[in-house]
């Protein structure tokens, strides 16, 4: 029997993010993700807002996208609100526990929609982290280059990427395609592809 977790969000909720959304100036590209198991990229990540109109972005749809956060923050009384919002407690402190604790999750649920930054950070990095790598070869999970494009203020979970058993080479192939998109991020001098 497979564990219970939101998945799901109601009508009028979703009605209400949508139109939040579009009065904060965005456009929305596309829609959800189809698979039962798939992973976002959310890229550029430079602010904080990010995470607000990604989750305005994804509740539109009456869906939810699971994101990670640090287990510290999971105290009363916002614990039960970042449950709310699709947010997994995570220890960061062990990269190899927290890959672990989200692949268990995700192999648990019928349904699993997970979004994560591979920048793993807010402020400038030359070097994406691959753990969704794993975690999509480990539990099937389709994986989609999403954005959230400032200076044109579009969002989207972009198109979905073949994954081989080679993380390098299919890291190049994500930047190449994030190369193309010429992505601005709130913060522009926080956001750089790493270099060939």
């Amino acid at each position: 029997m497979a564990k219970k977790i939101k998945t799901t969000v109601g009508p009028r909720w979703a009605k209400f993010c949508g139109w939040l959304l579009k009065k904060m100036g965005w456009k929305t590209v596309g829609g959800p993700m189809k698979e039962a198991k798939a992973i976002v990229l959310g890229v550029p990540h430079t602010s904080s807002w990010d995470f607000i109109v990604s989750y305005l972005f994804y509740t539109q749809f009456g869906k939810v996208a699971h994101c990670m956060i640090k287990k510290e923050f999971f105290f009363w009384p916002f614990g039960p609100i970042l449950r709310a919002t699709g947010a997994v407690p995570v220890d960061r402190k062990s990269a190899t526990a927290m890959v672990k604790s989200l692949i268990g999750h995700m192999e648990e649920v019928e349904e699993f929609h997970l979004a994560i930054a591979p920048e793993g950070t807010r402020s400038l990095t030359t070097r994406w982290k691959t753990g969704f790598h794993l975690i999509a070869k480990e539990t099937g999970a389709t994986v989609y280059c999403g954005y959230f494009d400032w200076g044109k203020k579009e969002i989207s979970v972009g198109e979905p990427v073949q994954l081989t058993d080679d993380p390098k080479a299919d890291m190049e192939r994500i930047y190449d395609i994030y190369r193309k998109m010429g992505l601005t991020g709130k913060n522009k001098e926080n956001f750089a592809i790493p270099a060939k």
